[in-house]
């Protein structure tokens, strides 16, 4: 049972918060991916064990294509005290956008593009339609990815550094149902290292399985190391690359369906500039992607600020925030490095009015969440268009619902 449920009503709600109010603002981290798609985190336990030690006290799952993580979210959310948000994220694909170069949110792929659902109804509630769909994008992933490692065996037998890798030993040991490119990529590492002794034989191995190429990274940096398996290999160009079908996307209309069946909140993930300060075609006119945003209805971006300077940062966040949309901030986990779950740009801490933003952006998720939960209508509305105009009405409301449940 969703512990919203049991909430007083919104008049009881405000009421109480009126007399007894918030002691400081509480640290947020909106996105955080688990086990159940491909995470830093061995456990969803592991990451509320993080999230006590840095005082983190609003945290959102953000797995790809699957909610099945959410129950011991919830679970451990309200036993550790930190507010849940439930949200997910897809890869959809604009074929317009695609047929004419331009590219989203995937700086390696026109058209692409990376999409989340902000405070899906929990329990999940999924018609048999949603349901399918969902269930299809799992199955077209786990296909792809099983014919990399059938690829990926063939060349290792070919190179002549025969490892005990399969499929169904990569879902049973490193992924819960949907094994990842980087779970294939662990599963090498982790194989490698169990065969060769030393750091001479590794670097030997990795080299006989990159064609020649001498492994560039530390052999040691267990992060670092993955990352090269999984450019080397799996990505385009690589041995072991498979294409993703074209039954592995749905259009962003299709994706924005689903969130909204599944009581979500659509949301733009926006890349922003690269270490090199560029910018994809979509991001790199500010105006123009509000423009074409609100046509869509969509009144949520989130960020991943660690990918940041912080100049550019604070410039989108102010911009955007000024246009009426809501601000989600997180930081992923999903590569094998383990990070902090405190924000920063690039090693630079966030200022105060940035904290500010991303916890009003969690307090309309609560909100959303919140009404949801109570049987009424969220931040968007029947046609699936978000209602910017009622943002900081939502800002409030999750305030108090966040501070009733630390007080609770």
């Amino acid at each position: 049972m969703n512990f919203l449920t049991e909430f007083p009503a919104i008049a009881d709600l405000q009421k109480w918060y009126e007399q007894n109010g918030a002691e400081k603002q509480p640290k947020v981290n909106g996105h955080i991916h688990t086990p159940f798609s491909f995470s830093a985190f061995e456990s969803i336990f592991e990451a509320f064990e993080l999230a006590q030690e840095e005082g983190v006290k609003v945290l959102g799952i953000n797995d790809f294509y699957v909610t099945d993580g959410y129950e011991s979210f919830h679970d451990q959310a309200v036993k550790n005290k930190v507010f849940p948000l439930f949200n997910i994220e897809f890869m959809a694909l604009q074929k317009d956008l695609q047929a004419n170069g331009v590219r989203v949110n995937d700086p390696s792929n026109p058209g692409r593009t990376y999409f989340s659902g902000k405070g899906l109804t929990y329990p999940v509630q999924l018609n048999e339609e949603i349901a399918e769909k969902l269930a299809k994008l799992k199955v077209e992933s786990n296909l792809q990815t099983q014919q990399m490692v059938e690829k990926l065996d063939a060349h290792l037998n070919e190179v002549g550094v025969a490892l005990e890798i399969s499929f169904e030993s990569i879902k049973n040991d490193l992924a819960e149902e949907l094994v990842r490119e980087r779970h294939i990529a662990k599963a090498i590492r982790l194989a490698v290292f169990e065969k060769f002794g030393s750091d001479e034989e590794r670097k030997g191995a990795f080299q006989k399985i990159f064609g020649g190429k001498e492994l560039k990274a530390d052999v040691n940096k267990i992060s670092a190391v993955e990352n090269e398996i999984r450019g080397c290999l799996l990505k385009t160009g690589g041995a072991a690359f498979v294409p993703e079908s074209d039954e592995a996307f749905y259009s962003l209309e299709a994706v924005k369906e689903i969130i909204i069946s599944a009581g979500g909140i659509p949301c733009y993930p926006v890349l922003l500039d690269d270490a090199n300060g560029n910018f994809t075609d979509f991001e790199g006119d500010w105006e123009a992607m509000q423009k074409s945003l609100k046509e869509k209805g969509i009144g949520c971006v989130e960020l991943i600020p660690s990918r940041n300077s912080l100049k550019i940062f604070n410039e989108f966040v102010q911009s955007f925030h000024d246009a009426g949309f809501v601000v989600l901030m997180g930081t992923e986990h999903n590569t094998p490095e383990m990070t902090p779950l405190t924000l920063d740009c690039r090693g630079e801490k966030l200022t105060d009015e940035l904290e500010k933003t991303g916890y009003e952006g969690a307090c309309v998720v609560a909100a959303h969440q919140y009404l949801i939960a109570k049987g009424q209508e969220g931040f968007v509305d029947a046609q699936g268009c978000a209602k910017m105009e009622e943002r900081e009405t939502f800002v409030a409301l999750g305030n108090a619902v966040i501070a009733y449940f630390f007080q609770s």
